[in-house]
C-alpha cells in the first residue's frame, strides 16, 4: 500500500507535470477542474502531514504568506549593464571592434534576441530546484524575492532531464498585456488609478509583501542566459536549447546568425512583427554567441564587449544585460 509520503511525492511530480505541459508546451493535458482536484488533494495531504514540507511543492505557487523586508544579497555572477544604440552604423563599429581583437578572419556568430521590456531576475537552482531569486539591485547584489516568484507559473520549481547540480539563470519577468488592461479595468471599475505601463506593474507586483497577492498577478518570465561554472554548453544558442529541454520558458523567437547583414534583416522583421506581439519589447539584443570567443573580448568596466543592445526608440540609456 502506498505510504503518506510516496503519496505526496507521486502528487507532486503529476503536478509538476501538469504544470510544464501547461506553462512551458502550452500543451495542456488535463482539464482546470482536474488540476484544481489533485492540487486540493495535495494541499490537505500536506496540511494534515506538516513534516512533509517542500519549499517547491506545488502548492507554494498560490502564494506563501508575508514578507516584511526583502534581504539583500550577492549575486555569484555579476548582472552587467549592456551597451545600446538604436543606429546601424554603430552596430557595424562595434563588429569592427570586435574582429581587431579576434582578428580581421575570425568567423563570428551572433545570437540575436528579442529585448523584452520587464524586470530582470537570477534564478538559482540547486539539484534541479529553485534555491533563490535575486532582482538585479545594481548588478552586484539584488533582494530575494523567492517566495514571489515561486508564484510564477512559468519559472519551474523543479527541473527536468540533465541539468548541472548548481548553476544560475537569468531571465526577464513580464506583464504580458491582456493582463495588463485586465487588472486596469478592475481598477477602473473601482475608481482606482490606472497602472502607468506593463514593466511597472510587473516591478512594483515583485515587490509586494504579500505572495498571495503577487500570485493573482498574471506575470511571466522568459529566461535567457546562463551562469555557472563548468556548464555543459559553450555557445549562447545552445545555452538556450539547453535551458529550453531543462524546463524553462525560452523564447522560440532567438535566432542564430552568421553576419552582421543576417543581424539587421533580424531587427528589421521585429520592428514591425514587434506589433503584434503579446507582451512589450523595446528592441533586440545582439550577442557573440561562442563563449570563447566572449572569454578573449572580455569586459569594459561597466559592460561587456561582446553583447549590445539596438533600441527601437531613440533611448540611449543604460539597460539591463541579458547574461
Amino acid at each position: 500500500m502506498e505510504s503518506v509520503e510516496e503519496k505526496i511525492r507521486s502528487l507532486r511530480d503529476v503536478l509538476h507535470e501538469h504544470n510544464y505541459r501547461y506553462y512551458i508546451e502550452d500543451k495542456p493535458t488535463v482539464s482546470d477542474f482536474e488540476f484544481d482536484q489533485l492540487l486540493k488533494e495535495l494541499q490537505q495531504l500536506e496540511l494534515d502531514h506538516p513534516e512533509c514540507f517542500d519549499p517547491n511543492s506545488p502548492t507554494q505557487r498560490v502564494g506563501g504568506g508575508v514578507t516584511k523586508n526583502f534581504d539583500t544579497l550577492p549575486h555569484r555572477f555579476p548582472m552587467y549593464s549592456l551597451s545600446n544604440t538604436y543606429s546601424k552604423e554603430e552596430l557595424e563599429q562595434w563588429e569592427e571592434r570586435i574582429k581587431k581583437v579576434l582578428g580581421e578572419e575570425a568567423a563570428i556568430a551572433y545570437t540575436c534576441e528579442l529585448k523584452f521590456d520587464g524586470v530582470s531576475i537570477s534564478l538559482t537552482y540547486e539539484n534541479g530546484e529553485l534555491l533563490q531569486a535575486l532582482t538585479r539591485g545594481d548588478g552586484t547584489q539584488g533582494d530575494a524575492i523567492t517566495t514571489n516568484v515561486k508564484t510564477i507559473k512559468t519559472i519551474p520549481l523543479k527541473l527536468k532531464g540533465n541539468y548541472p547540480p548548481f548553476f544560475e539563470i537569468r531571465g526577464e519577468i513580464i506583464l504580458p498585456w491582456e493582463g495588463f488592461h485586465q487588472m486596469n479595468a478592475e481598477r477602473e471599475a473601482l475608481g482606482e488609478p490606472l497602472y502607468m505601463n506593463p514593466r511597472n506593474t510587473a516591478s512594483g507586483s515583485l515587490k509586494l509583501q504579500d505572495s498571495n497577492l503577487v500570485a493573482q498577478r498574471p506575470l511571466h518570465c522568459f529566461l535567457y542566459a546562463l551562469a555557472g561554472n563548468q556548464l555543459p554548453v559553450r555557445s549562447q544558442f545552445e545555452a538556450l536549447e539547453k535551458a529550453r529541454s531543462w524546463g524553462f520558458k525560452v523564447p522560440d523567437s532567438a535566432k542564430l546568425v552568421q553576419s552582421i547583414d543576417e543581424v539587421f534583416k533580424y531587427i528589421q522583421y521585429w520592428e514591425e512583427a514587434r506589433k503584434k506581439l503579446p507582451y512589450e519589447i523595446d528592441g533586440i539584443v545582439i550577442k557573440v554567441n561562442s563563449f570563447n570567443q566572449q572569454e578573449e573580448l572580455g569586459f569594459t568596466a561597466k559592460a561587456p564587449r561582446w553583447a549590445m543592445a539596438y533600441k527601437y526608440q531613440a533611448e540611449q540609456v543604460s539597460t539591463t544585460l541579458k547574461d
